[in-house]
């Protein structure tokens, strides 16, 4: 294949980043994590040790008041990276001013907005959220969302369905295949929608190689992106699971490249 991108990988400052992935494994209480310790060079090292050449990175804010700072850090890092990185901002829902939280992501260069409703505890379709969908869909910038969670419904499929239909044209991400630990619902609910591209991450740690084909044929390979969700899990075994789909050579073109690459025009 001509190249792997992850298009689903969080890195966080030094200083901060062991603190920060060993809240998201208490976040994910349980899940049999194999982590890297969330920094850019571990990011760059364990990549390049997998085959994985470029990069889409990305963090989230828990608190309104860190959006300026974790969007400028995301920034630094895709200068810094020699084009390996194509950065994705936060926002929060709490912000003061939306709009120029956008705005402001915009102007440092950043190609889309990640949110976490699971995390940062909102309805994925209540109205605030449905505000930064519309400023994404206006700019045709991508916003890429954590989906699913049986243990919550912030961010389950029905409510997913709504902001597809609401905005047609929005690049929606729907990360860990549409819908995380509701896989199957996700694919019966989300999957007739055009305008939902899904990732990979966090989900062959768990999910059967049958299956795993099986949302791959529904979703098409035209609409599946390669991640990782670095730094939760290593690179290495998800690019060997998928090479034991047996798929064509033209759905792994798809799939570890080629759907990421025209999403964020990487050239």
């Amino acid at each position: 294949m001509q190249q792997i991108i992850d298009a689903h990988c969080h890195i966080y400052p030094d200083k901060i980043a062991r603190k920060a992935v060993s809240a998201v494994d208490t976040f994910y209480d349980g899940l049999p994590a194999d982590h890297h310790d969330g920094t850019v060079d571990t990011l760059k090292r364990s990549g390049a040790a997998a085959g994985i050449s470029r990069f889409i990175v990305h963090s989230v804010a828990t608190k309104p008041e860190q959006v300026f700072h974790i969007n400028q850090f995301i920034a630094r890092s895709v200068a810094a990276s020699d084009g390996a990185f194509t950065g994705m901002g936060t926002m929060h829902l709490d912000s003061d001013d939306l709009r120029l939280d956008f705005e402001q992501l915009k102007g440092m260069g950043l190609k889309g907005v990640k949110l976490h409703p699971d995390i940062q505890r909102f309805e994925a379709d209540e109205p605030r959220a449905m505000a930064i969908y519309e400023m994404c869909a206006d700019a045709g910038l991508p916003v890429c969302v954590h989906t699913g969670d049986y243990r919550y419904d912030y961010s389950n499929p029905p409510r997913i369905a709504n902001i597809l239909k609401t905005f047609p044209t929005l690049k929606f991400i729907g990360a860990h295949f549409g819908g995380w630990s509701v896989w199957e619902e996700a694919a019966r609910v989300l999957a007739d929608y055009p305008n939902i591209i899904v990732d990979s991450s966090s989900t062959f740690y768990t999910v059967k190689p049958a299956l795993a084909k099986e949302l791959i044929r529904i979703w098409t390979p035209g609409r599946v992106m390669f991640g990782t969700d670095y730094p939760l899990w290593p690179q290495q075994p998800d690019i060997e699971y998928l090479l034991r789909l047996d798929l064509t050579d033209e759905d792994y073109e798809d799939i570890f490249w080629r759907n990421c690459a025209r999403l964020f025009d990487i050239q």
